[in-house]
């Protein structure tokens, strides 16, 4: 097995034991009308039951949507719904991709606004390794030192061999837009939600902010 292929391997555990979970605090049905703002048909084929499903996402990240499922070019910050129009809004591994404080505070406040409950995951700030270039401790370090050593560290770089133009481009992308949150920081995003901790081998892995459960 080739090192990206590993990895993605380990995604998707990651993503099946997520689905996982959202089925157990939410008793989704069919009927239910789900929004997945910045995701795929992908991670939903861990889901058991298929619900009415919305995904939301940019324009170059659109695929090709399975029967019963509806795509919307948008931008999670500023969504094109009514209120409270959604049994659920689902988002996996999007916030921390934003860019600013500013752009979190909106994309929240769009979630809780128009859904009656929301699973929202993100990356734990917490977790030794980045979850992004897969590189130990590279996010702890000042932002000077990052940009000094993620063109020579990056083991996503190493493992899935890319091409140098998008290396430059990933690394812009992780240098100008990702941060990652914590536990204090995810609350005030997200007041009224409980925030779960997903571990892995005891460490930290991501946060997920849950509103509405069932259970």
């Amino acid at each position: 097995m080739t090192p990206l292929a590993a990895l993605e391997r380990l995604g998707q555990r990651f993503r099946r034991r997520r689905m996982r979970l959202l089925m157990e605090r939410f008793d989704i049905r069919p009927e239910w009308l789900v929004l997945d703002v910045g995701g795929t048909p992908a991670i939903w084929e861990h889901c058991p039951v298929r619900p009415r499903l919305v995904l939301l996402n940019t324009p170059r990240a659109l695929e090709p949507a399975p029967e019963g499922v509806r795509y919307v070019a948008g931008d999670g910050a500023s969504l094109p719904f009514p209120d409270r129009c959604f049994d659920l809004v689902f988002s996996n591994s999007v916030i921390e991709h934003l860019g600013s404080a500013e752009a979190m505070e909106r994309f929240a406040s769009e979630v809780r606004r128009t859904g009656k409950r929301y699973f929202v995951q993100t990356p734990d700030v917490r977790c030794p390794v980045e979850p992004h270039l897969y590189t130990p401790f590279l996010h702890w370090l000042p932002r000077a030192w990052q940009r000094e050593l993620a063109p020579r560290l990056s083991v996503w770089a190493l493992a899935a061999r890319v091409t140098p133009d998008r290396h430059e481009y990933f690394l812009r992308h992780y240098m100008e837009e990702i941060r990652l949150l914590g536990p204090r920081q995810m609350q005030r995003l997200f007041p009224e939600a409980r925030i779960e901790r997903e571990r892995v081998l005891g460490l930290p892995k991501s946060l997920i902010a849950v509103y509405g459960a069932d259970r």
